[in-house]
Order: structure tokens, then sequence, then C-alpha cells
């Protein structure tokens, strides 16, 4: 039932006969807005994440002028809201940091202003789930733009991906395989438009499960950054989103349980990022979702990967638009699909990927022919990680998962930093590298440093990859066998902070296991001689997050915003 213009949020601000509403209008017309382009009208807030340290959104400043044509023509009244960018490439120590500052900033953009509904402009990792989670909270009718991948990189003959290709030829460096003016060069090609990264990274990941949410327009995650078809679908976006705060279809109606579920198996099909289970998480806390880790696992199970998309596989992401994108993807994924699930354009899942076809089946692969049987992410318990870790079996070497070792300690990032390529590391390749300090806490921010090197030695004698364990998180981009987001964090107390050099780790990833085998007594001495580090010197924000931010496996939200949003107070 459509609503009447009474019956608007804005109208509060607008419509109102007093003497706030006269200021309201005055002030509107001071910007040079008359009475017919906000009476009546929904008003849309468009939120937007351009900065020009963000390389990822350095288009917004025209989809966001697209967004409003959409809202326009639809006849409502757009105005753009800027947000904080989270720009994964610049701010330091990590954007996980402040990924819950942007997820407080967005809804209380929301909610201070004369909104009706939103358009969440987002793409580069963190701005996804920060978006989305603050729009959760408050609400009101929103759709989510997705900013697109970049198009491929190039150097020479060779397809450059980002981020992957960074570590790969890093590596190669390291070893003296390739010259510095190769180097420079590779610089130069890899990252050649705007948009996200273009492999399966976090970017990629999170906007993939923004539309298998049903928060996107369908289609809208894979169109790359570049092509016309990604402006046609901001214009498309913001004309949707004036008939959703008409229809007031409000997020609770579409993040369900069943939604959640849908992205989860999206992640899974798609060989997707780690830090989407951090990510889904904290958001489906904010939906009122029980998502436990182990939902993630059971998933994982049943569903195949089929996207031949690097880290885990061949190609990249405008090749993947190409042979049918998500919708072609979720295709041939029907059976394990909550298809009445809603989606903001008004239809059910199930209906938005009706008679989608694949045109490349070497890039979204037939069940037959999977890439795993299995879905990319599993989720291990154990003596070391008693709450939970993660690990992408998909970027893992085979003979890796099943392994013990003893360990070699780094206590934080300027440890690995000052000792990994000594001479004398006592290390090889059967070593099961541990970094700790690397937490929500003990990092701050959970940074993306769990791809942790190999020994420049090790790599000289022709070693790739080894066993890697920590706290912290590592980017989509990255592959390796890593064990991620280690449960409770070493800065917390957790099993990690009582690890000592030599200690045997097995790794069984088949049986989802992570042990130290180290005798319970000894385990007990440690423990009573353990002090936690001192905290590192915070104040405003950081020391907000230090005292209030949730494990990794409650995803990393604030203990006060976790759950769903309360009632909206009423405005004066």
């Amino acid at each position: 039932m459509r609503r009447a213009p009474e019956e608007l949020r804005s109208h509060r601000w607008f419509g109102a006969r007093d003497l706030r509403s006269f200021g309201h209008r005055s002030r509107a017309q001071q910007m040079g807005f008359d009475a017919q382009d906000y009476t009546g009208r929904p008003v849309i807030g468009v939120l937007n994440t351009w900065s020009d340290l963000n390389p990822c959104h350095t288009h917004f400043r025209d989809r966001a002028e697209e967004v409003k044509r959409g809202v326009w023509q639809a006849g409502g009244f757009p105005v753009e809201l800027p947000a904080m960018s989270l720009s994964e490439p610049f701010q330091k120590p990590t954007t996980m940091l402040y990924r819950n500052m942007l997820a407080m900033e967005a809804e209380e953009l929301l909610r201070s202003h004369p909104v009706d509904g939103a358009v969440l402009m987002g793409g580069c990792d963190k701005t996804t789930p920060g978006l989305v989670m603050g729009a959760t909270s408050m609400g009101l009718p929103f759709v989510f733009l997705p900013a697109g991948p970049m198009l491929p990189g190039r150097w020479g003959s060779e397809v450059l991906g980002s981020g992957s290709d960074t570590w790969k030829y890093w590596d190669r460096k390291r070893t003296g395989a390739i010259s510095e003016e190769d180097w420079n060069a590779i610089e130069g090609g890899i990252a050649r438009s705007p948009g996200h990264c273009m492999t399966m990274g976090t970017a990629s990941t999170m906007t993939a499960a923004a539309e298998a949410l049903g928060l996107t327009l369908p289609g809208a995650s894979s169109v790359p950054a570049a092509f016309s078809g990604h402006a046609r679908m901001a214009v498309a976006s913001g004309r949707r989103i004036v008939d959703m705060v008409w229809e007031d279809l409000r997020p609770e109606q579409v993040l369900t349980s069943a939604a959640f579920t849908n992205a989860v198996t999206t992640v899974m099909a798609l060989g997707g990022s780690t830090n989407a289970v951090v990510h889904l998480v904290a958001m489906a806390g904010r939906a009122g979702v029980d998502l436990p880790l182990d939902a993630f696992d059971a998933v994982a199970r049943r569903t195949p990967v089929l996207a031949n998309i690097r880290p885990s596989g061949a190609y990249l992401m405008a090749d993947f638009h190409d042979a049918g994108g998500l919708r072609a993807l979720l295709a041939q994924l029907s059976d394990l699909l909550e298809l009445d699930a809603h989606t903001v354009n008004g239809a059910t899942l199930g209906e938005n990927i009706a008679g989608a076809t694949v045109h490349d089946d070497d890039i979204i692969r037939p069940r037959d022919r999977a890439l795993s049987p299995e879905g990319a992410l599993a989720v291990l318990r154990g003596s070391l990680a008693p709450n939970g870790c993660v690990i992408k079996t998909t970027a893992a070497s085979p003979h890796l998962l099943k392994h013990t070792g003893p360990a070699l300690v780094f206590d934080d990032y300027d440890d690995l930093a000052a000792r990994i390529d000594a001479d004398d590391l006592d290390v090889d390749e059967n070593s099961v590298l541990v970094l700790r300090g690397a937490g929500p806490i003990g990092g701050p921010g959970m940074p993306e440093w769990g791809q942790l090197p190999i020994p420049k030695k090790l790599l000289q004698r022709g070693v790739t990859d080894m066993v890697r364990i920590s706290d912290a998180r590592m980017s989509g981009t990255s592959y390796g066998t890593c064990v991620l987001h280690v449960a409770p964090e070493s800065a917390a107390g957790g099993p990690l902070a009582l690890v000592r050099d030599g200690d045997l780790i097995e790794l069984d990833v088949p049986e989802r296991r992570l042990d130290l085998q180290v005798p319970a007594d000894e385990l007990a001495r440690r423990r009573d001689a353990w002090r936690p580090p001192a905290p590192p010197p915070a104040r405003g924000y950081g020391a907000l997050f230090a005292r209030h931010v949730t494990q990794a496996d409650k995803g990393c939200d604030f203990d006060f915003l976790a759950g769903a949003g309360a009632p909206e107070p009423a405005i004066h």
C-alpha cells in the first residue's frame, strides 16, 4: 500500500506549520530550492563515500549525480551526504579500525537529517559492511550502490590482478627473479581504472554478498566501474529508492535469516574473502539475526566453488561480469538458495535470477566441474582457537591442510618485520609461523597482517607456502595456508598468547581442528605467568574502540551497537 505524503518522515521537517518548519523551509530556499522541490516528495539521502584518497571511489562524484538524476526522475528530492571514505590502500593502521565509525556515522546521518530513504554508495572493502550496518540499525528503506571492480591490469603480456599479483611479484623481487625496472612497470600497470580490486578480494566478495542479501538491484555487484552500464545502474538505483519509500520497504523485510544464508552460500561459491565472515556476522547482528561461525562451515560443506576468479581461480571480475555475473552463478545454485527471500527491487531472489545464463562455463563453472566440491572457507576450533578461526581452503596448499610443525612465534608486527628475513632465523618449511598481538584489541583494529611473508632464506630455496597462524585478518586478494581470526585473540588472553617457539601445532582442516600440543599443566603455568600487554596509547575514537570492540567470532562490532536498532525517538 502506498504511503501518503503526510506519513513521510521528512514531513515533520518540511510539512508542519510551525516555527521550526519555517526555519527548515527558509534554509532550503537559501540553498536555491523551493517548495515544489520537496513538498510531498520523499527526501533521499545519497551517502557518498568519495574521497581524494580513495582510488576505488574516484568515479563517485559522477555516480552521485546520476543517483540524484534517478531520484528526480522518480519524483523524489535527493540530498547528498558525505560519509567517511575508508580508503583501504591509504588509511593506517587499518580501515577495520574505522568500519564501526562509518557504521555509526551512517546511522546518525540518517537519523539526524530529514531523510525518508537512502542510497548507500560504497564498495572499497569496509565501506560495504559499514554503510549497511549503520543503515540497518536506523531502519529506513535503502538501496546499496556497489562501486564496481576496476578493469584488468597489464604488464607486457601478463594480465595482472590487484593484490594477488602484488604479493606474487614482491616475493619474486625479494629473491631477485625480477628487476627493479620490472617492478616499476608492474606498479604502473596493476591498477588502471576507477573501481575496487578486480580479484575476488574483500571488496568484490562483500558487494556480491550485498546483492545476495537483496540490497542491490539485480546484477549490480559485478558491473565494472568504468562500464557505461554502471552509470545506468546508479540512475536506476535512484529511481528505485523513491518507490521503496512509498512502499515502506524497510531493511527488516529484506535482511532475514534466509537472506544471510543466501549471502554465506554466495561467498562460498565465489571463493570469497575470509573477511566476509567477520563482516556478515556483524551485519546480521545489526538485523537481529543470529549468524554463528558454525553456520559458515555448514554452508561451506554443501556449496561448491563455481567462480574461477583469482586468487582461487584464473580470471578477473570483468570476465565474470561478461560470463553472466552473479545472477548466472546463483542460477547454478538455485537448489541451495532461499529463493523466496525478498529483495529491494520488490521481487524475490528466485525471480531475480530466473533465466540467467552462463556465457562462459570456464569462468562460471557447472557443478560437475567445480573448482572445489566444498566452499572456499572453513571454520576451525581446538585448543589454540576455542572460539574459532578461519582458513581459505581454496587459496591454501593442499599438502598443508593436514600438518604438524614447530611454532616460530612473532610477538607483534614489528618483531615479524625485524626478523623474518634474517639469515640466522631458526626456520624450515615444516615450521608454523605464528603472529600474535594483531587482533581487534592488539592490532589495534585487526589489521591485514595474516599473510605472513615466507622467510627470505626459504624463498631462495623454492618454498612458496607454509602454515601461518595469527589473530589478524588477511586481504581477500591474498593466498596461502593462512589460519586467521584466532579467537580469543592474544591481547585478550587467548591461548595464542601462550605459544612458545618449538611448541608443536597441529592443523587438520578436514577435521576442522587447530590444536596446540602442549600439556594442560604446562599451559596452566604459562597462563599464571602471563600478563596482558600494555594497551597502546589511545584517545577519542581509538579509546572507545579498545573498550567496546567484540572479538572476531562476534563480528568485531561494538558491544553497545550490536543487535537490532531501537525505535526512533520523537522529532520535535
